[in-house]
């Protein structure tokens, strides 16, 4: 069995590889999260797309198929207030791309379906008890997260500095996720949004190892077993993995979207314009003339809908003009290791990577 520096997370989470699969929204079912547990690391479930019955369904599938813990991951954002003025100066500036496509001005807009954690979610947790429960955007409610916690599920969240990471510790987390402005998707943070001002995983994961006595998952462009290792180094009890899952076959991509990844080397930025939060991904089209940070982005969730039959009619193209590509900044490196590999054959090569690394350079990573 390897040594790893630091077993608190695989005691904790009860997994022998200590590496956890992002949960990605939109990204992924079922099938990534089986692959990944039947390899000893700890599977996810992305619920804020999904709607109670259907968090269930999944959830009987990777009991099925796998007898490892399971991550249930869910949003902590505040529905917004309505802001029809807003709305409609959005649909004015995406007005010339709707003609462009072809598309009329009275083009259905669909409403988002990214729905924050409630009662009901309370509920399936407290029914099929997860192992493990996972949080985006801070935690939820007290009485919620009590309710979780009553449950026995471990309790995760991201934090994107190291007052958040603090804040998290407070106030129940057993263990936070340290989220380096490189990661991929949807930024965590929760206190302040002065994306511009957060730190890389690098300089962030040291200081939250320093400043809370739980377990720190180190997540941020960490696509190989050398930056596995660096961060075990630094003081991770484990690591979370996203883009390099999605060059697996159990992804759940559009063609587009696999298509840039491809291609992609260093051409990710944080954006705002799909959904109103900052997130990372491939700088496409929309992301250059619309922002990629854009004022007029309605808040969280709703800026997606409005380009949502920007990016129907564009990926019936073939394009992924409008498509959010979420990737973090090691996409390239994560290409270099990742495709062509099935998830389980993933996690398990980064976790011999990572020990041969850690093994070599007891001291360091040179």
């Amino acid at each position: 069995m390897p040594h790893w520096p630091d077993r608190r997370a695989l005691d904790l989470l009860r997994i022998s590889q200590p590496i956890l699969q992002a949960p990605m929204a939109g990204a992924q079912a079922v099938e990534l999260a089986i692959a990944v547990s039947r390899a000893g690391g700890l599977g996810a479930l992305p619920c804020a797309m999904l709607t109670p019955t259907q968090a269930a369904e999944q959830v009987s599938a990777f009991r099925a198929a796998s007898s490892g813990p399971l991550n249930l991951n869910f949003f902590c954002h505040q529905p917004p207030t309505p802001d029809a003025a807003r709305d409609q100066a959005w649909r004015e500036r995406l007005a010339p791309f709707y003609r462009e496509l072809g598309l009329g001005p009275d083009t259905p807009i669909p409403v988002s379906n990214r729905a924050p954690f409630d009662d009901a979610f309370c509920k399936v947790v407290e029914a099929l008890r997860p192992e493990v429960v996972s949080f985006h955007f801070g935690l939820p409610a007290p009485d919620l997260l009590a309710r979780v916690k009553a449950s026995g599920a471990v309790v995760l969240s991201s934090a994107t500095t190291v007052a958040e990471a603090r804040w998290l510790a407070a106030n129940g987390c057993d263990a936070v996720i340290a989220q380096g402005v490189e990661a991929g998707g949807h930024r965590g943070l929760f206190l302040n949004d002065e994306v511009c001002a957060q730190p890389g995983l690098m300089a962030l994961l040291p200081q939250v190892v320093r400043a809370v006595d739980v377990p720190v998952i180190a997540a941020g462009a960490i696509a190989d077993g050398r930056g596995m290792a660096a961060a075990l180094h630094l003081g991770a009890a484990a690591v979370q993995v996203g883009t390099a899952y999605l060059f697996c076959a159990e992804a759940r991509i559009s063609a587009p979207h696999r298509a840039a990844l491809m291609a992609a080397e260093d051409n990710t930025a944080l954006t705002n314009v799909f959904t109103g939060r900052p997130a990372r991904g491939i700088l496409n089209r929309a992301m250059r003339e619309l922002g990629p940070i854009s004022p007029l982005a309605p808040a969280f969730p709703l800026a997606g809908g409005a380009l949502a039959p920007l990016r129907a009619a564009a990926e019936a193209q073939g394009s992924g003009d409008f498509s959010p590509l979420w990737a973090g900044q090691g996409v390239a490196l994560a290409r270099a290791t990742a495709h062509g590999l099935d998830a389980s054959t993933l996690t398990q090569r980064l976790a011999d990577d990572a020990h041969t690394w850690l093994r070599a350079q007891p001291a360091g990573v040179q």
